[in-house]
């Protein structure tokens, strides 16, 4: 991130023109990551505002399933189940459905509102893809949850059997700029990218989109992808922050601060108001004690593990939003206890 004196910004100012679907400047964007320690409870409390408006005092709860690990062939730098990676993690095919549906179980116990499925690799195999389709039906059959897949590079006709299936999103991220998207993988494009999120939207199903922060990008970057996530009017937003692994060719990348990773969710929530912004991997790495301020600009966390890293317990969690004064969406967006 860039270390710069920033210019004195009206934050009440900020927030209304998002709440007014105003698009902030170039300029007033550097500003909200540029901004003294000083002023970050006031930024917090613009993002707030812009919040509040939107989701009130609820928090989404996503449980995420790393359904099929490693022996992935494309070189995403980031990532410890990508073909250049020398990290330790387990590997293993696809899940079986008995195994999906444990899972599926434990993220309803959670309360979760939104069950992810990820599965490593660049695009699903037929046979792949088709247990996965059987493995959202019949979770779907169970339980009260919204199914989100992960599954990499997809095409029309692959989202559109997801829709029949009855995915209710589609989680593929953008993960950084389109200027800086080659310096973090060269196996695949950004472009790649935003084909399969248009093939998503055009299939009708929701969405799901964000980046990784933390990974050597500039302030313009990071401001250039919330702008392209704004343009595809994407409704879900999670933001990861790099943990860098271990055998990782980002395994040196650790220039995040807590109050850096509070800047960054709030420029967020003000270039995208309305969307759905949720705290994901990383969270507990580089927020650590400032967690629970991340939910003034954030409406959504991940309960549970990650991908290859574990998160916070869930009792934690629950005590953190219970603490803040928020409560627990339902899978139909209504409030219910935080637990």
């Amino acid at each position: 991130m860039n270390s710069v004196v920033a210019p004195s910004v009206d934050w009440t100012q900020l927030a209304q023109q998002a709440l007014a679907g105003d698009l902030i400047s170039r300029e007033a964007a550097r500003a909200v990551l540029q901004a003294p320690n000083a002023q970050l409870l006031d930024q917090l409390a613009a993002a707030y505002r812009v919040r509040r408006h939107y989701w009130g005092n609820r928090v989404r709860l996503h449980f995420l399933l790393n359904a099929q690990s490693g022996l992935c062939p494309e070189d995403c730098h980031y990532c410890s189940q990508s073909k250049i990676s020398g990290a330790e993690i387990e590997k293993y095919p696809l899940m079986a459905q008995e195994q999906i549906l444990a899972a599926a179980e434990r993220a309803h116990t959670l309360q979760a509102g939104t069950f992810c499925m990820v599965i490593s690799g660049r695009s699903p195999s037929e046979r792949v893809f088709n247990q996965v389709l059987e493995a959202v039906q019949t979770v779907k059959s169970r339980y009260p949850m919204k199914i989100c897949a992960c599954l990499g590079l997809l095409d029309a006709d692959q989202t559109r059997r997801l829709a029949a299936a009855g995915v209710d999103r589609v989680n593929h991220n953008l993960n950084t700029a389109e200027n800086y998207h080659e310096s973090v993988c060269t196996t695949h494009t950004f472009q790649d990218r935003v084909d399969t999120v248009q093939a998503v939207q055009a299939a009708g199903i929701t969405t799901c989109s964000g980046g990784i922060l933390g990974m050597g990008e500039s302030d313009d970057d990071v401001i250039d992808l919330a702008l392209s996530l704004r343009q595809m009017n994407v409704t879900s937003v999670p933001l990861n922050f790099l943990i860098p692994i271990p055998g990782t060719p980002f395994s040196e990348q650790n220039t995040l601060t807590p109050r850096q990773c509070l800047r960054i969710l709030c420029l967020f929530r003000l270039l995208l108001p309305s969307q759905e912004i949720r705290i994901a991997g990383g969270r507990e790495v580089h927020l650590r004690h400032l967690q629970p301020l991340g939910l003034y600009a954030a409406n959504s966390i991940f309960v549970g593990d990650y991908l290859t890293t574990p998160g916070q317990a869930a009792q934690a969690d629950f005590e953190m939003i219970r603490d803040m004064g928020f409560v627990l969406e339902a899978p139909d967006g209504s409030p219910i206890s935080a637990t």
